[in-house]
């Protein structure tokens, strides 16, 4: 399997430019390196109406009623972009928690400037 994302750098050279770049970066490479290998397409590519398969790691996990019922929206962040998870009336889902990795896949829409997917199927990955 090919990989789009760049791998660890080695040696001396990659140590000192692991050290010199901020935790964030290299959290942000390290997820996008993980959703690659997972074989989903970064959240960055993936436009509207469109069905894609996306991972990465839970940043939120809120209730919130759309339309009169409840709705378990969850941010999902993949190093390259964030994507809102949407179960309409579901008020939990175990194993759907903040910092929690999960492998989405569903149809893609745009709500309020965001990417959505309602409903979608997951799957719940071991830590890295």
């Amino acid at each position: 399997m090919t990989s789009t994302a760049e791998p660890h750098k080695r040696g001396l050279r990659g140590f000192f430019s692991r050290l010199a770049s901020p935790q964030s970066e290299i959290e942000a490479q390290e997820l996008r390196e993980d959703a690659d290998q997972a074989g989903a397409t970064p959240i960055a590519s993936c436009g509207g109406r469109r069905r894609f398969c996306v991972a990465g790691t839970l940043r939120t996990v809120t209730l919130r009623p759309r339309g009169g019922a409840p709705a378990l929206e969850a941010e999902l962040y993949d190093g390259s972009d964030v994507i809102d998870l949407v179960w309409l009336g579901r008020r939990r889902i175990a194993g759907i928690e903040p910092g929690r990795i999960v492998k989405a896949e569903g149809l893609v829409s745009m709500q309020d400037g965001r990417k959505v997917m309602f409903n979608p199927r997951y799957e719940l990955r071991p830590g890295s």
